[in-house]
């Protein structure tokens, strides 16, 4: 049988400008953006030990996962180093709606976009072997 073997890509309409959108990412994340107005993001250049996995989950219709944007998405991207992007968007002037907070599987800080969408961005937890068999 035939299956999906992993995210290929995210997309999402822009409720305003889309350009000024995009440039917003890439001031305050990082985004690394192409001539197409988009970015690839590779695995090979995530250092961290799991080598790169995405997390696909269904929320259920009452959720208030993504509050408080009205969004039926959020998108999850993984970072490097969660604390110092998280001073860079306080510098920026985007407001943390929630975090940072530790959890099993690493570290965990929710912003907004400038179009409302909630954003969760994740450093994933650096395995070792004390924490392996956790």
């Amino acid at each position: 049988m035939a299956k999906v073997t992993g995210v290929g890509g995210v997309f999402f309409k822009s409720t305003g400008d889309r350009a000024a959108l995009a440039a917003w990412y890439q001031k305050h994340l990082g985004m690394p953006l192409a001539d197409f107005g988009g970015a690839v993001l590779r695995w090979p250049d995530d250092k961290a030990e799991d080598g790169g996995l995405t997390v696909w989950h269904v929320a259920g219709k009452d959720s208030k996962w993504f509050s408080p944007s009205d969004s039926s998405f959020m998108i999850n991207y993984r970072v490097d180093d969660l604390g110092e992007l998280l001073e860079q968007l306080r510098a920026g002037g985007v407001t943390i709606v929630q975090g940072p907070e530790s959890h099993e599987n690493g570290k965990f800080a929710w912003i907004m976009d400038p179009d409302g969408n909630k954003i969760e961005l994740w450093e994933p937890k650096a395995w070792d072997d004390k924490n392996k068999g956790a």
